[in-house]
């Protein structure tokens, strides 16, 4: 490692009784399924409680990738709550089991109002310990996550996972024509949306696509990372063209030199999707802040060796930060 330098309403449901392999023995924690409103949309979440301590530190987390928040971080949480951390995995609105029309809709200002909605509603429960609460966010949450801990000193630590810190400057990556075409397709699904529903483009350019040269990620990694991780799980691979502006109105960092909180940052050397550069430089940014660079690419951090390495950086992070 390096060191660089909403009200909320919420419902409880059936215990998950699904066995996946490989993973940590659910006699090791339990789950609940559980909902919260953001705005006025239904958001659902599922609680991990580890068989022991009896009121152990709670990390929240939600993330995953650019319009695929419900997939890649359920693998985290379980072992996370194997280790003794309660965690909160929630799906942001218009992703996963949560409500929101129209589907997959990034929007950064909406997530960041999801986070807090989430903590607000877990802080309302008198069945969680929340009084050491950590904030684990991936992709376009790892920057919202940053934004929020910055406005809140009551968090405990923050874990960044190769956060997108800037909506803008990932767009611009793209180049200005991308710029272009992307903003006049987010304007075409404003009106279209109207009258008819909405107009989309790719999330990720598949090479077989009219309009890929619109999808918002377009490296060569980018398509088959996305289908491995999903698997058999039900997504799209489009968001609605409005995404673009959203995204293009997101500067993020304002607020971000007012972190007081231990901050861990882990990226992937071989990343081509959010290049560690990016993220070294925010962490420099950083008053207390780690940076771990694994030698993987986006998709290795969700399974095999990247996976193992960074939720093991995590599990020493959380040790060594998060007060007993």
């Amino acid at each position: 490692m390096t060191r660089p330098g909403a009200n909320s309403e919420w419902n409880d449901a059936e215990p998950d009784q699904r066995a996946r392999r490989n993973r940590p023995s659910r006699y090791e924690f339990s789950t609940v399924r559980m909902t919260f409103h953001s705005g006025d949309e239904r958001c659902v979440g599922r609680l991990y409680r580890p068989d022991r301590p009896a009121d152990p530190a709670l990390v929240v987390m939600t993330g995953g990738l650019v319009g695929a928040s419900a997939f890649g971080l359920d693998r985290y949480a379980e072992r996370l709550a194997a280790a003794g951390y309660g965690v909160f995995h929630f799906d942001v609105r218009h992703a996963g089991d949560s409500d929101g029309e129209p589907r997959n809709l990034l929007s950064p200002a909406r997530q960041r109002a999801d986070w807090e909605a989430a903590l607000a509603g877990l802080r309302g429960r008198g069945d969680v310990a929340t009084d050491r609460i950590v904030l684990w966010g991936t992709d376009l949450s790892g920057g919202a996550v940053l934004d929020v801990a910055a406005d809140d000193p009551r968090i405990e630590a923050v874990v960044s996972q190769t956060p997108i810190l800037s909506g803008r400057a990932f767009l611009r990556a793209r180049g200005i024509g991308f710029l272009a075409r992307g903003t006049l397709a987010g304007v075409r699904d404003r009106v279209q949306s109207l009258l008819v529903g909405p107009h989309t483009v790719p999330v990720v350019d598949d090479g077989g696509s009219d309009d890929g040269d619109l999808a918002l990620v377009a490296t060569p990694s980018a398509y088959r990372g996305y289908r491995d991780l999903v698997g058999d799980g039900e997504w799209e691979n489009e968001t609605p063209a409005r995404s673009v502006l959203s995204l293009a109105r997101h500067t993020g960092g304002e607020d971000r030199d007012r972190l007081a909180c231990p901050v861990l940052f882990l990226g992937g050397e071989h990343d081509d999707v959010v290049p560690v550069e990016e993220i070294e430089a925010a962490a420099e940014d950083v008053a207390d802040a780690t940076l771990v660079r694994l030698p993987v690419g986006h998709f290795g951090l969700y399974d095999g060796d990247g996976f193992e390495q960074a939720v093991g950086h995590g599990l020493a992070f959380l040790d060594a930060v998060v007060d007993d």
